[in-house]
């Protein structure tokens, strides 16, 4: 019985623990939401102010200076560079699992390898490359540095994922007769689309969020929302009510793409788990 009992003890502990954990990380964004909906004298007084009469200022002058196009080009450039990525990162993982070609550690490496350049090591060629080709400012600058930032991580993603799927299956289609393009999408597409899922997620959220590069690559006609959120830190002052409810803006996107997908994507994150 005593036994027992501390078992159950612990998983009340570590229940706890989660639900505080899991608090402790939400309040920042609670926090944020709420102040969106404070006046600014409310949000920049310190102390906090916890008791406040909530208005939709911070909304109105936010959706005055036009988030819209802002918004349109993040989810522009977040969908067809994580199409794109997916369209690429699925033959590629393919061909490095199921189908390894030769020296295919040297091949996974280097793409990995990619990762580890500083972004600010990058930025000075690059820029001068898109102004050479008359790209600045052009959504669809950011669309390709957005799959090329995102490919390597998909590929790998991707290809523990198609680890998992037995190679019975390959071998069975290949005697029907499926060609390679049947075989990936009839066959391997339904069984790992969970995992295809959570890498569409994480390339999504990655591109969605991305500002370095935006930054220094765009102004008026490809700004993405991360442009648009800085534009309230000026030298007037920080506009704090309008930053937060610009920011609960911005985050909505990712926040629903994730309560939506959330099943694929644990179920994806944990495919290529210690069964």
């Amino acid at each position: 019985m005593s036994g027992r009992g501390g078992s159950r003890w612990g998983t009340v502990a570590w229940a706890v623990g989660a639900w505080a954990a899991g608090l402790f990380f939400f309040f920042p964004v609670l926090w944020m939401v709420l102040t969106g909906f404070k006046r600014e004298v409310d949000a920049a007084s310190n102390p906090p102010t916890w008791t406040f009469t909530p208005v939709l200022d911070g909304y109105r002058q936010v959706f005055d200076r036009d988030i819209t196009p802002y918004l349109l080009n993040s989810l522009s450039a977040s969908l067809v560079s994580t199409a794109l990525v997916l369209l690429l990162a699925t033959p590629a993982a393919y061909a490095l699992s199921l189908r390894p070609v030769g020296k295919w550690r040297d091949v996974l490496f280097f793409f990995i390898s990619t990762k580890m350049l500083p972004a600010v090591a990058a930025l000075l060629p690059i820029y001068l490359l898109v102004r050479e080709l008359g790209m600045l400012d052009n959504i669809w600058t950011m669309v390709v540095l957005y799959t090329s930032m995102n490919l390597p991580l998909a590929v790998w993603m991707m290809r523990s994922f198609l680890l998992e799927v037995p190679p019975a299956l390959i071998e069975a289609a290949a005697v029907d007769g499926a060609g390679l393009g049947t075989t990936i999408r009839k066959v391997l597409l339904p069984l790992v689309a969970p995992g295809v899922a959570a890498t569409a997620l994480i390339c999504f959220i990655f591109s969605w969020n991305e500002f370095f590069f935006a930054v220094n690559l765009t102004a008026t006609n490809a700004g993405t929302s991360p442009i648009f959120l800085v534009g309230f830190i000026s030298s007037e002052g920080l506009f704090l009510a309008r930053l937060c409810a610009a920011a609960t803006l911005v985050s909505l996107p990712v926040v629903l793409a994730g309560w939506f997908a959330q099943k694929q994507l644990v179920r994806g994150l944990s495919m290529g788990a210690v069964k």
